[in-house]
Order: C-alpha cells, then sequence, then structure tokens
C-alpha cells in the first residue's frame, strides 16, 4: 500500500478521534466532567502516551537501522564491484567479454531501474537486476585457463568476489520486504487516537483546540511516512543513493 495513503489515513482517523472526543464532551452528564475524573483521565493517557512514544521511537530506530544496513550493502557491493574489474583486467584479453558483460548489467538493468524508483532483487522478469549475471560470470571464470601465478590468484580472487556479490543479492532479496510489522502501526495509530480523542474530551471547542490538533495529526501522520520511507529504501522519496554504483561504473570505464 501507498506510504503516503497509509500516512493520510493515519492524520484522519487521528483527526477523527479528535472529532469524537469534542463531540462526546457535549453529551457527557456533568458529573463525568469533575476534577477527579479530569485526574484519573490524564494520568491513564500520560500512560498511554508514554507507550505509545516508546513504540514510535522503536519503529523509528527499526526503520533508520533497516535503512543503513541497505546502504552499506550497496556500498559494498560498489567496492567488490570495483575489486573485481581489477581482478578481471588482470586476466587479460580472455576476461574482456566477462568485464563487458558486467558493465552491461550495471548500465543496462541497475542504474536505469534505480533512477525510476522501481528496483526490484525479487523480479524474475528480463529487466531484473542481474538474475543470473553473476552465476554467468563464475562460469565463465572457471571456463578459464589462467598463465602464471598472477592470472591465477587474479581468477580464484575475481571467484570469490563474484559469488560474495551473488551471496549479497540473495541477501537484497531476502530483505525486499517490509521489516516494520503493521500490527505495530495499527496499534501505534489506535492509542495516538484515544489519546486525540481524550485530549478534546475535556477541552473546550475553539480555534486554538482545532489547529493544534490539525498540527499533531500531521506530526504524527509525517512521522509514519518517514518510518515507511525509511522501510522501502529502494523507491519513494527517502531513497539510497546510486552513487556509489556510478562511481563503481567510472572505475569500469577505465
Amino acid at each position: 500500500m501507498n506510504e503516503l495513503f497509509i500516512s493520510a489515513l493515519v492524520v484522519v482517523a487521528i483527526l477523527g478521534a479528535a472529532g469524537i472526543g469534542g463531540a462526546v464532551r457535549t453529551k457527557l452528564p456533568e458529573h463525568h466532567l469533575s476534577e477527579d475524573t479530569k485526574d484519573m483521565v490524564k494520568v491513564g493517557i500520560g500512560f498511554l502516551a508514554t507507550l505509545a512514544a516508546m513504540v514510535l521511537g522503536l519503529l523509528v530506530a527499526s526503520a533508520k537501522t533497516s535503512y543503513d544496513t541497505k546502504v552499506e550493502e550497496i556500498q559494498q557491493v560498489a567496492a567488490k564491484l570495483i575489486l573485481l574489474d581489477s581482478n578481471l583486467r588482470e586476466l587479460g584479453p580472455p576476461a574482456e567479454p566477462v568485464r563487458k558483460r558486467l558493465r552491461e548489467v550495471l548500465v543496462d538493468r541497475i542504474l536505469p531501474l534505480w533512477e525510476r524508483g522501481v528496483l526490484d532483487f525479487t523480479a524474475p522478469s528480463p529487466t531484473s537486476p542481474t538474475p543470473r549475471a553473476m552465476d554467468d560470470l563464475v562460469r565463465a571464470l572457471r571456463a578459464m585457463t589462467p598463465s602464471g601465478e598472477v592470472q591465477t590468484f587474479a581468477r580464484i580472487r575475481a571467484m570469490e568476489l563474484s559469488e560474495q556479490l551473488t551471496q549479497t543479492r540473495w541477501l537484497l532479496v531476502e530483505q525486499s520486504g517490509r521489516t516494520i510489522p503493521m500490527p505495530f502501526l495499527v496499534v501505534l495509530v489506535f492509542w495516538l487516537a484515544a489519546i486525540a480523542a481524550s485530549l478534546t474530551l475535556f477541552a473546550p471547542r475553539n480555534g486554538t483546540l482545532v489547529v493544534i490538533s490539525i498540527v499533531c495529526a500531521l506530526s504524527f501522520g509525517s512521522a509514519i511516512y518517514l518510518i515507511l520511507e525509511m522501510d522501502q529504501p529502494y523507491t519513494g522519496l527517502i531513497r539510497i543513493s546510486d552513487v556509489p554504483l556510478r562511481n563503481a561504473l567510472t572505475f569500469l570505464d577505465r
């Protein structure tokens, strides 16, 4: 589901709960609005607000950790591509088709999809980035006959890097789904709505209250939006930069 749509639903839910709280206030008997009742509600809302803050902080930390991990993995991929190309150069003319294939995968598949924001490591279609490229590369390296110790070492190292890149791709496949459990978000939004309803339950209806309610709802909605965006770092507004891969392409073109 679209992150912006989910965030808009959060804003609507919180504002709706605040409106319900204000409407219920006018229908409550007078003894339900006593100071003792207000104090009990404040204690309950304070406890609920603490829980909501803890869960919101947990979700932000989880999304940021997931984002940073994927950024690091992309940087490692770029570094390994450069090292792989360097070792392929050591193998001489027989490795030129492999080098060309490696560059084609980066230029024709990964970077264009990245620019369009549709990068999908699980896609089985021909547009999927490197579905079999690393496997083909390893097979091509195994078929080569190196001459001398330098080329033998370069071939072994190139095979290791190719296998590491294959492993990293499958790791990206496994991490392509959401890491934020949707029940966490549902419970958190319920708590935030309950807080909004309780705060307007005892507050007089005026312009200041409406403005504060809107600002709070938008703030919570934007927080949820940031969490969801960081949890899907290959698409959307908060997207991992392709600069490491473009830097790797610069080295491959030398």
